[in-house]
């Protein structure tokens, strides 16, 4: 096992004017999991690429441990990655696919089949052992590709996107085998998923990025009470923050015909962004409380009920949307004018000119 370091590591493709990864610096503790999420074109992969030394560094420096692995080629670094592919051996049995790397290495035949067979039982595919992938279910061919990489014992763990092949029950199911299997094995790990859901339910830290730019590294929970900024607040949470631009006005954030009351702290200026997750919204019966919302679309979904809708005030050329979770037995009607009340302890406050997050005191 080990630490892994990216110190200003930056990466920048030929015949472009903006880096993939801009430099990159953080710190991953040993037997991490650590999950590297954000839109595409990010540069998350190219991060794990670079850890993986398939991609080259061409500014800062990569450590793991206490070795710069930088210039170091792929085979040199003692870590296993797991594709988004799986890229199995269709000829082979999953015996051979899992001891494949093995066997190149030259290990003794009478360790590989230990090694296998602890692989085999661990993923749940002593059943299977002798089948070839075709005979496989996509969960299965996704576990013997973690198998082939676990034989190997490396110090890093690397996956990228393996799930994004499988089924949405099936992926459920599978990112808590492999989240599980971590921190069996206690192998530092290092994961890409443009799935937010996916990281915030498997990561001790997550870090998000965006166009090749760390955003923000921390617990689930954090990213999640404390976004650091405007894109972090809008891109965690499932649905998403509310984010509205809202003047200022003595004191007060003027949206639609509500006036939020704001810190001291954060008065100051002509305009702020507000940002408050559906969660925070709930329904209030007062004519001139809170905000007013035609309810767009409504979707019930058994524990929960969520209404879509927009802002009623004529003065709002763009008609924002409003997410709002409420009660599933008293779900309004399409159609429905309502009144939504911003829980004041649950809202999050921006600059407006540069996105950063303000505290309230």
């Amino acid at each position: 096992m080990a630490t892994v370091t990216y110190d200003h590591a930056t990466r920048t493709y030929p015949k472009t004017e903006r880096a993939a990864v801009d430099r990159l610096t953080l710190d991953i503790d040993d037997g991490e999991f650590l999950v590297l999420v954000g839109p595409s074109g990010c540069g998350k992969s190219t991060s794990l690429r670079m850890l993986a030394g398939l991609e080259e560094v061409d500014w800062g420096t990569v450590w793991i441990g206490d070795r710069d692995v930088t210039r170091v080629p792929p085979k040199g670094r003692d870590v296993a990655m797991v594709f988004q592919s799986y890229a199995l051996y269709p000829h082979m049995s999953v015996e051979d696919n899992i001891g494949f790397a093995l066997r190149l290495a030259h290990v003794p035949k009478t360790e590989i089949r230990s090694r296998v067979a602890e692989a085999a039982k661990m993923l749940d595919l002593e059943e299977v052992i002798h089948r070839k992938p075709k005979a496989l279910s996509g969960g299965q061919r996704q576990r013997v590709a973690m198998g082939r990489a676990i034989v190997r014992r490396p110090r890093v763990f690397l996956l990228d996107e393996p799930l994004s092949n499988l089924d949405a029950k099936l992926r459920v199911q599978t990112r808590t085998q492999i989240a599980s299997l971590q921190r069996r094995l206690g192998v530092t790990t290092v994961y890409v998923t443009h799935d937010q859901v996916e990281a915030m339910t498997m990561g001790d830290r997550v870090a998000v990025l965006d166009r090749g730019i760390l955003q923000q590294v921390d617990t689930p929970h954090r990213l999640y009470t404390h976004p650091a900024n405007v894109f972090v607040a809008g891109f965690i949470g499932s649905p998403a923050m509310n984010i509205h631009h809202a003047p200022v006005v003595d004191g007060h954030a003027v949206l639609a015909d509500h006036r939020v009351p704001l810190p001291r702290a954060a008065a100051g200026g002509d305009e702020i962004v507000l940002g408050f997750r559906p969660e925070a919204l709930e329904l209030v019966g007062g004519e001139d409380d809170g905000l007013a919302v035609t309810v767009q679309a409504v979707e019930e979904l058994g524990s929960d009920a969520y209404i879509h809708g927009t802002l009623d005030d004529e003065g709002i050329v763009d008609r924002p949307d409003v997410i709002a979770r409420i009660d599933p037995e008293q779900v309004p009607a399409r159609g429905t004018r309502v009144r939504l009340r911003i829980k004041p302890d649950k809202l999050h406050l921006f600059a407006a000119a540069t996105g950063e997050r303000l505290e309230a005191a």
